[in-house]
């Protein structure tokens, strides 16, 4: 069994070698020990995101197009949490698992807001006395992240923003899954409406200034004190 596990995991590792950009592999019946071999022979310097939920294994290529937005949407948070004084702890694309729970995902990039108090200053994070991510952000442009929103339900992630290249929405956990929201639960005052406009806007007007603008928006929204 390991020696067949070993074959496949170099089949798997040579098939990602060829990835183009953008581009996704999807492996359906792959075993864990199979799963969990391929992220050591990866190692933590890869490029590509991996998940893994109920035997299907998906590992996807980022595009410039997608790092573009995930990074407008770090900045966007960031900007948000200094105005609103709170504090925000990103971890990108660490690698989630959970215990002998046989998933695993890496989401494009999360953070932590109402729990950053719980993981300032740790290296890893174990989800097994470790709070997940308060907010989880896929950029779905060339790929559906259905499987990996399964997992980050099991591990109970509150909030998903996800970004279909014209429309970002907002998700919420509920008893019956995710569901789409106007609002967000990290930031009250941020919209789903707002972050849409705001990437729309990069793509005609630049990253820097769309980011100007939402600051303008930030300091009418939430008025300083001082």
């Amino acid at each position: 069994m390991a020696a067949k596990a070993i074959r496949q995991t170099a089949g798997y590792l040579e098939a990602i070698k060829h990835l183009p950009e953008g581009g996704s592999l999807i492996v359906p019946n792959v075993s864990w020990q199979e799963y969990e071999r391929l992220l050591d022979q990866l190692g933590d310097s890869n490029a590509v995101r991996v998940s893994y939920y109920r035997g299907r294994l998906e590992v996807m290529s980022p595009s410039q197009y997608h790092e573009m937005y995930k990074e407008l949407l770090v900045r966007l948070a960031d900007a948000m949490a200094t105005r609103s004084d709170a504090d925000m702890e990103s971890r990108g694309s660490t690698t989630f698992r959970k215990g002998t729970f046989p998933g695993g995902a890496e989401p494009d990039t999360c953070f932590y807001v109402q729990n950053a108090h719980r993981i300032i200053g740790k290296r890893e994070i174990d989800l097994r006395r470790d709070p997940p991510p308060d907010v989880v952000v896929e950029i779905d442009i060339s790929s559906i992240s259905t499987d990996k929103r399964d997992f980050y339900a099991h591990i109970g992630v509150p909030e998903i923003w996800r970004y279909g290249d014209t429309r970002l929405q907002i998700l919420h956990l509920t008893e019956q899954g995710y569901a789409e929201a106007a609002h967000s639960l990290a930031f009250p005052a941020l919209t789903a409406e707002r972050l849409t406009q705001v990437l729309e806007q990069s793509k005609t007007d630049g990253q820097s200034a769309a980011l100007r603008q939402f600051r303008k928006w930030l300091r009418k929204q939430l008025p300083s004190n001082s």
